[in-house]
């Protein structure tokens, strides 16, 4: 990862938004930027040096996993350090934070750590995080380690499909699942995995519970695994037993709505756009009230991340995003059905970054 570019682009942007400096305490952005992979950090930024603040626990790893900025080991908050020391810089007049990261308290810490003179005016709270815009397109380096992770998706959810009987808890399919990323070096899950099956399957948050699979029903996986740190998101649904007529049709208008989705993504097209080319399949076949979230999200360091693919999202895509396509239907008391890939943005067209099986497998 080359984080003495990604600094001098951070560096640009300062400048262009007239700050004197900028202080980091988002972990994911120090990570981004330093390679900084600790719990405690506050990274400050100006146009002509940049330095990582961390507590003594960290004092030996941060001098192995940072090289792109001078750290500063401190024993009492790491962003206060930060705000004193981008204060003391010659010439400082204002620095910038991510108000999305910072709450009403910390701030009043960092005013109260300000010389009186500056307490009023020094710090600026940022209309968008300048970090997370530069997040937003990944390098090569990035799109190779979440294809990897992908893949790792998929074999798990290949893994899953002989291990998948009616009759196992949802939280027996979800602990399985999980225990095999480990096995194949998953550093953890991107985030609390998703099992629903049966009615439960109509949740399209449905945590695995204690509830039994079903004899005869959908059973909706969704579930990502983090690899180097950059995390993977995949959704498949699956039937146990033989599907009704209803059943199949839904699953089949959700699969065109998802192909769709992937089908619009290009460089150059808007967000909206890739969220109109799935929706408008499901309001074709009567089931656009049954689609009750966007279409997709970003994927990176987080599994949330810019931008967001849903109605009146006017960003471009650009190559190098990394998002995801979901559309899905979910009918309260009956069932539900999604269908996830990640996709990345290319120059002409997306390539799916997750490509296990989507047309409908019969259990």
């Amino acid at each position: 990862m080359d984080h003495y570019r990604r600094i001098g682009a951070l560096r640009r942007k300062i400048t262009r938004a007239g700050l004197s400096g900028l202080v980091v305490t988002h972990l994911p952005d120090i990570r981004y930027m330093s390679g900084f992979t600790g719990s405690s950090a506050a990274l400050a930024v100006t146009s002509r040096s940049v330095r990582l603040f961390t507590d003594g626990r960290y004092t030996a790893q941060a001098a192995e996993e940072v090289s792109a900025a001078k750290v500063e080991i401190v024993s009492g908050p790491p962003a206060v350090g930060a705000v004193q020391w981008l204060a003391a810089q010659p010439g400082a007049t204002m620095a910038g934070f991510d108000p999305a990261w910072t709450t009403v308290a910390e701030l009043a810490r960092w005013k109260a750590a300000l010389p009186s003179s500056l307490r009023r005016s020094f710090l600026a709270a940022l209309p968008a995080s300048l970090v997370q815009q530069l997040r937003r397109v990944k390098d090569e380096d990035e799109i190779a380690i979440m294809a990897e992770a992908a893949l790792v998706g998929c074999r798990l959810f290949e893994h899953m499909l002989g291990f998948i009987r009616p009759g196992l808890r949802e939280i027996e399919v979800a602990a399985e699942l999980e225990y095999q990323a480990r096995l194949q070096g998953a550093d953890a899950m991107s985030f609390e995995t998703i099992v629903a099956s049966g009615a439960r399957s109509a949740l399209p948050h449905g945590r695995a519970s204690v509830s039994p699979l079903p004899r005869k029903g959908f059973l909706t996986l969704d579930f990502g695994v983090i690899l180097k740190g950059y995390c993977s998101d995949m959704t498949r649904t699956v039937h146990l037993g033989k599907p009704g007529k209803a059943e199949r049709d839904t699953y089949n208008s959700v699969l065109e709505a998802q192909l769709a989705g992937v089908a619009a993504v290009t460089s150059g097209v808007t967000c909206a756009e890739v969220d109109e080319a799935a929706r408008a399949v499901l309001r074709r076949d009567g089931l656009a009230d049954a689609f009750s979230h966007s279409t997709g999200h970003g994927v990176g360091l987080e599994i949330h991340e810019q931008p967001r693919i849903g109605a009146g999202q006017s960003t471009r895509l650009l190559p190098g995003m990394v998002i995801t396509i979901e559309p899905g239907v979910y009918l309260p008391g009956k069932f539900g059905i999604r269908i996830e890939d990640m996709v990345a943005v290319t120059a002409t067209g997306g390539q799916v970054l997750t490509p296990a099986p989507k047309a409908l497998i019969e259990l």
